[in-house]
């Protein structure tokens, strides 16, 4: 008797489920429809630019190997197809890629948005903080913060920088005189974090001195080459396969760690200012910080950010104002490391500016032409954040004519307009002196851009240059950087310039009688 109810309850079933298999092929062939009709639309919209051939299929993934050649790839590339060629990402997906300042300042003096591919894929972290948020959010936002960044607001954050470097310096004794070299990123992160902590946030976290490995940067390190991991592969662009997926699992624990780290300073800093309810008092028991005034901020109608927003920011700020600086600040130490004549230089400079003082202060930020000089050609060649990418949504006319309508993706090279060598001569030589004043007056703007340019500009470029000064200056007044020619880095773009295999530099100190 049962066997007979479950027989007929399947026969009156079957129809159902045929029914929804029905329906789960239609929408298969209406997705493939809309698929292919969006690869055509493609394919027209980018006929005027020739390109690198690629996979009828996959297009040029297979093309990026990620062993420390790919940005080589792009360069190659550019140097055969001038100004910008497309590049196709899986079947759907393709960007214009932009490698000459004649073309970047079009799309960068925009305000077009971030796209809406490969930016969507860390609003899950971030936010929509001032990175992805567009339109009239991102202008309030911008707005909003942007008196976070005023001089007065940066100015004692040297002394919390000079703090933070010489703690990472005290560190490094124990590499002093030996014959090996030691890998400096993590040194330079864990230092970047803690500068980021004290400055922005008012926040000791000890990173530096703790024991083990910090949870928060193995959180960004894990978030960053699982973003780069989905932009590759095509399939985890559909939100549910990457979800179900265990590389969708491991984003998602990292993405808890970074956001638990978070909101443990957002919840001590509401807790502190429960009693005070205007800057103005704030100010005259301390100096203000930027979460002070991400807190307190109020636009024409006296509305302050949500509470999501304010997390945003934080998440935001949090990871751009470390893991870039970091990228930056290793790369730096580096060239000087391969470059000793201009560390000589360097050094001679920021003694003499330095006076006997072991620190740094706001008015020696001015006081070291040649250094800036250095930072700056590092930065060309090791641009912290070597790619951005925009979304057309209005059509864009280049100076040469050609037209990109509306809902395009362009992405913009910074390591390809680097090391273009139509812009710069011997692009690959670390020459400081290109940045003199008057070698930079005959190039365009937009030849230099490692903070972008235009309204979307980086709002932290200030703070960010400050604490590359800072730190550089004191490691250099304290060590000797030594390259370690069997160590050579294996540069791969990932949401910050990164090395497969480490930036590795020799140490020893400085001669005091100098």
């Amino acid at each position: 008797m049962a066997l007979a109810e479950a027989l007929v309850r399947f026969e009156l079933g079957w129809p159902h489920m045929h029914l929804f298999a029905l329906l789960c092929l239609v929408a298969v062939v209406y997705k493939l429809t809309i698929a292919l009709g969006e690869r055509r639309d493609a394919i027209r919209v980018f006929a005027n630019f020739t390109g690198p051939p690629g996979h009828w299929l996959l297009g040029h993934v297979m093309e990026f190997k990620q062993d420390g050649t790919d940005l080589d790839k792009l360069i190659e590339w550019g140097q055969q197809y001038p100004y910008a060629f497309p590049l196709k990402f899986g079947p759907l997906v393709c960007f214009l890629n932009i490698h000459h300042p004649d073309y970047v300042k079009t799309i960068l003096a925009s305000t077009e948005p971030k796209d809406d591919l490969a930016y969507r894929f860390i609003e899950s972290w971030i936010g929509e903080g001032l990175l992805v948020s567009k339109g009239q959010k991102w202008f309030r936002h911008r707005r909003l913060l942007t008196p976070g960044f005023h001089y007065d607001v940066l100015k004692p954050y040297v002394k919390l920088m000079s703090d933070s470097a010489k703690t990472m310096l005290d560190k490094w004794e124990s590499h002093v005189n030996t014959s090996k070299s030691f890998e400096l990123f993590e040194h330079v992160s864990l230092m970047t974090l803690d500068s980021i902590l004290k400055c922005a946030f008012s926040y000791n976290s000890n990173c530096q001195t703790e024991s083990g490995t910090n949870a928060y940067i193995k959180a960004v390190y894990e978030l960053s080459d699982l973003i780069n991991l989905r932009f590759r592969t095509f399939p985890y662009h559909n939100d549910l396969i990457f979800y179900i997926s265990p590389h969708g699992f491991r984003y998602r624990k990292a993405c808890r760690v970074a956001h638990s780290h978070t909101e443990e300073v957002i919840r001590k800093r509401k807790e502190a200012l429960k009693a005070e309810k205007e800057l103005d008092r704030i100010q005259a028991k301390r100096n203000l910080d930027f979460l002070d005034i991400l807190l307190f901020a109020r636009d024409e109608k006296q509305q302050g950010l949500s509470d999501d927003d304010i997390r945003a920011e934080v998440d935001t700020f949090m990871f751009e104002g470390h893991d870039t600086t970091a990228s930056g600040i290793s790369f730096i130490l580096y060239c000087l490391a391969c470059h000793p004549e201009h560390q000589k230089i360097c050094r001679e400079e920021i003694i003499q500016v330095l006076d006997g003082k072991d620190t740094m202060e706001w008015d020696d930020l001015s006081q070291i032409p040649y250094t800036t000089m250095c930072i700056k050609e590092s930065l060309r060649l090791y641009p912290p954040v070597p790619g951005m990418s925009r979304k057309t949504t209005k059509p864009m006319t280049f100076f040469d004519g050609r037209t990109l309508p509306e809902g395009c993706l362009v992405g913009t090279s910074v390591f390809g307009i680097h090391r273009n060598g139509a812009v710069w001569e011997n692009p690959n030589v670390f020459d400081p002196l290109r940045f003199l004043p008057e070698n930079s007056s005959r190039r365009s703007p937009h030849a230099f851009v490692p903070f972008s340019a235009g309204p979307r500009n980086c709002i932290g470029q200030n703070f960010a240059m400050n604490e590359m000064k800072v730190v550089i200056a004191l490691t250099l007044k304290r060590y000797q950087l030594i390259e370690d020619p069997t160590c050579k880095p294996k540069i791969i773009p990932r949401l910050v310039l990164r090395s497969l295999n480490g930036i590795y530099i020799k140490i020893k100190p400085v001669d005091t009688q100098m």
